[in-house]
């Protein structure tokens, strides 16, 4: 039986819209840990790079001419979504407390988005469930991250929809950073001890990649998929008449939900 599609969210096309005009797109990004004890509750929040929808982030010329040259070329327009996506090493501690059961550490996928657009004048709150994909290994939680983003894609085209891969996608956003930012992922391990060598003497800062398949490079490189449940919208474009609404996406049976707005007193 085919899987409903999810219904186009009515916040985002503005939200989208706010993210062009705005200087930036970094947001905050709140995820729930365990303290040293790991017998309490912490919150842990830092700032990230928005990558865009998934699976469409604006790609760079370069990023383009990079898949091409390289054999990879660009999968098929076949999909796009609400579901926000972000990039991350997956030595770093958000990595743990966003994937079920991989540490210790873990509290679960639920992930809260703050991003501050200055220039539309509006904050948007986004709260939903993280999955991160690009394992190259494979395995139990990367099928599972990928079946659980599948659910948030609507297909918008069936050309060339038996072309489309998950690989040739993570490789998509790795083309789509810089030489120097792609070789921060052969870098050390991030927070870790300076005093404390590598054992690998081939993790070092300042490297530049270009090859799209470096193995040690990819070996640590994630794509992060929000896939939104709430999502809050304060607008203090006149600071004289303030708004504020929340669209929730509510369940309904065996059907693919829909999303309640509300207004609220800001």
């Amino acid at each position: 039986m085919t899987t409903p599609e999810p219904p186009k969210a009515p916040w985002k096309d503005l939200l989208n819209d706010h993210l062009c005009q705005n200087s930036s797109s970094e947001f905050t990004l709140a995820t729930v840990a365990y303290d040293a004890t790991k017998k309490r509750h912490v919150p842990r929040a830092r700032v990230c790079g928005f990558r865009g929808f998934f699976p469409n982030p604006q790609l760079h010329p370069s990023a383009v001419d990079a898949l091409k040259t390289q054999g990879d070329g660009l999968n098929p327009d076949v999909y796009e979504s609400d579901m926000l996506s972000f990039t991350t090493d997956v030595r770093m501690e958000k990595v743990g407390q966003i994937q079920p059961g991989s540490s210790e550490s873990d509290a679960g996928s639920e992930v809260e988005m703050v991003f501050w657009l200055k220039d539309a004048g509006s904050q948007w709150r986004i709260k939903g469930d993280a999955f991160v994909i690009g394992d190259q290994d494979g395995g139990s939680e990367e099928d599972e991250a990928r079946e659980e983003i599948q659910r948030g894609l609507r297909v918008c085209s069936e050309d060339g929809r038996g072309r489309w891969t998950w690989e040739r996608q993570v490789t998509t956003y790795f083309a789509n950073h810089t030489p120097i930012l792609r070789g921060s992922f052969k870098s050390p391990s991030p927070g870790r001890a300076k005093s404390q060598d590598p054992q690998d003497p081939s993790l070092k800062p300042g490297q530049k990649v270009e090859d799209l398949h470096d193995s040690a490079a990819r070996k640590n490189f994630r794509v992060v998929v929000v896939r939104p449940e709430e999502v809050e919208r304060l607008d203090l474009s006149d600071y004289k008449n303030p708004a504020r609404w929340t669209w929730t996406l509510v369940e309904d049976g065996k059907q693919p939900g829909r999303w309640e707005e509300v207004e609220l007193w800001p």
